[in-house]
């Protein structure tokens, strides 16, 4: 993982501020609590293994665009794990995500739409990816309406980019 460029570091920024405007902030609540509503009626089964927080040993990556990364840093509580450059690294290196804690997620309130939306329970499939889907085409459609960069990238990988600027 390499440290952000001038440009990238700009985005940070740019995203870091977009979030805390209101506007874009209660947008982003209010997809978030879309995905709530849809989840909930539709009951999957989530074990709390941990295992979808294991990317490499799960065989998937979570990507997340720049304003969701940006929205979750902003509103890391003192309690969750700390974001360092060195915890970026150290998740990577085990093949997790920097904010799992034991086998739960350390971040569940503030989580991007990828873990919002992901199940392993089998029955899930279809639904979830149509959510997804969905959820990531207002997110997207929110960068444009609210000017910020958009960028579409590995987790830790633009978790990193925030641990250097932030």
């Amino acid at each position: 993982m390499q440290s952000p460029d001038a440009s990238e570091a700009a985005m940070v920024r740019a995203w870091l501020e977009a979030v805390e405007r209101p506007e874009v902030s209660d947008r982003l609540d209010a997809i978030y609590t879309m995905i709530a509503d849809q989840v909930t009626a539709r009951s999957p089964v989530c074990v709390a293994s941990g295992r979808c927080c294991n990317f490499e040993s799960y065989g998937h990556r979570l990507y997340v665009t720049g304003l969701e990364a940006a929205w979750c840093v902003r509103r890391l509580a003192d309690d969750s794990p700390p974001l360092t450059i060195d915890s970026v690294l150290a998740a990577k290196a085990r093949g997790g995500c920097p904010f799992q804690v034991g086998t739960l997620c350390g971040v569940h309130t503030i989580k991007p739409v990828g873990c919002r939306t992901y199940f392993c329970d089998p029955t899930s499939q279809t639904w979830q990816e149509n959510l997804t889907e969905r959820a990531h085409e207002m997110v997207r459609g929110l960068h444009r309406s609210s000017g910020a960069p958009y960028r579409y990238m590995e987790w830790r990988a633009l978790l990193a980019w925030f641990s250097a600027v932030a």
